[in-house]
């Protein structure tokens, strides 16, 4: 459970944790916004995080901000928000110092958040999350800027509804987010997944928003195919889609943001590396263990590596 006014530690505080950090903050919740970006962490320190987009333009003050995530050793509820090859370094710094009362909720696009915590750490204390339809990007040190903000679903990592799922999602509502505590939290990870599968790695090969990708029948094509491929491995895992039409469904998801970026794309547009290990990657590591032919998914991966080769 967590106390009655809790402190919240945001790992990770780039454009979705910047979010995450803001709308606490403004709702009156302590934060404690961690990052490795010193500059970035500077700006929020000294004159606060400016938060612009859909929920409005403003620069929110009062947030506690460090690069040294003992900074955030007695926080009540850790949000790891980082990339997801950043999460097993989250999770080695938080095992050192956590606590049997203090929770963890991850965060991330793609999938094997859980596996890559429990290499570090117990699970007891972990939960999962995810977060839809935001189109964040961060504009320069300090500022970052959303196109959406449509959910974040959250549940235990073995399913169930518990207490302190209800408490962390009233604290998520409390900060104004539309946020849904849920018995199967897996399930809610795949369908994002395959939208992430869909979008993430034919807009960064192709280069262009999710809007140029759809007006495009042959790149539009390409997304379907990928996506589909991640859709049946998850219905060859036993995962209970909420749909029986997967394209119908992708489609809606993508058409809701037409002007978006995926991170992906903005990832390498800033001549970064990507996580397409735990996204369009993925899909061919688990083909291959299923026995499943994933041919979009892997000339999709070995493109986007290829061109990260270059950063």
């Amino acid at each position: 459970m967590l106390p009655e006014h809790p402190v919240v530690a945001i790992i990770g505080t780039g454009s979705m944790g910047g979010i995450y950090a803001g709308l606490f903050a403004e709702a009156g919740i302590s934060v404690i916004a961690i990052d490795t970006w010193a500059e970035h962490i500077a700006v929020i320190q000294d004159k606060g995080l400016r938060l612009s987009g859909v929920s409005g333009d403003r620069i929110i003050s009062g947030i506690t901000a460090s690069t040294d995530i003992s900074a955030a050793k007695d926080a009540d509820l850790f949000i790891i928000a980082t990339k997801a090859a950043g999460v097993a370094a989250a999770a080695s710094a938080i095992a050192a110092m956590v606590k049997p009362s203090q929770l963890i909720l991850t965060i991330q696009n793609g999938l094997g958040a859980a596996e890559r915590i429990s290499a570090h750490m117990s699970v007891d204390q972990v939960l999962l999350g995810v977060a839809e339809g935001f189109g964040a990007s961060i504009v320069e040190a300090g500022h970052i800027h959303h196109n959406n903000m449509r959910q974040i679903r959250i549940g235990e990592i073995n399913g169930g509804i518990s207490p302190r799922l209800t408490a962390i999602e009233t604290l998520w509502q409390k900060a104004g987010f539309k946020a849904t505590a849920f018995a199967d939290i897996n399930q809610l990870i795949w369908e994002k997944y395959i939208c992430n599968v869909m979008l993430s790695a034919p807009c960064t090969v192709f280069d262009c928003t999710v809007g140029e990708l759809f007006a495009h029948p042959e790149w539009k094509a390409v997304a379907i195919g990928a996506m589909l491929e991640a859709y049946h491995l998850g219905k060859a895992k036993g995962i209970a889609f909420s749909f029986d039409d997967p394209v119908a469904y992708a489609t809606a998801f993508a058409e809701g943001m037409p002007k978006a970026n995926p991170s992906m794309r903005l990832d390498h547009m800033a001549q970064r590396r990507s996580e397409i290990d735990a996204i369009n990657g993925m899909v061919p590591d688990l083909g291959r263990k299923m026995g499943m032919p994933t041919p979009y998914n892997q000339v999709l991966a070995a493109e986007v590596r290829r061109r990260e080769e270059g950063f």
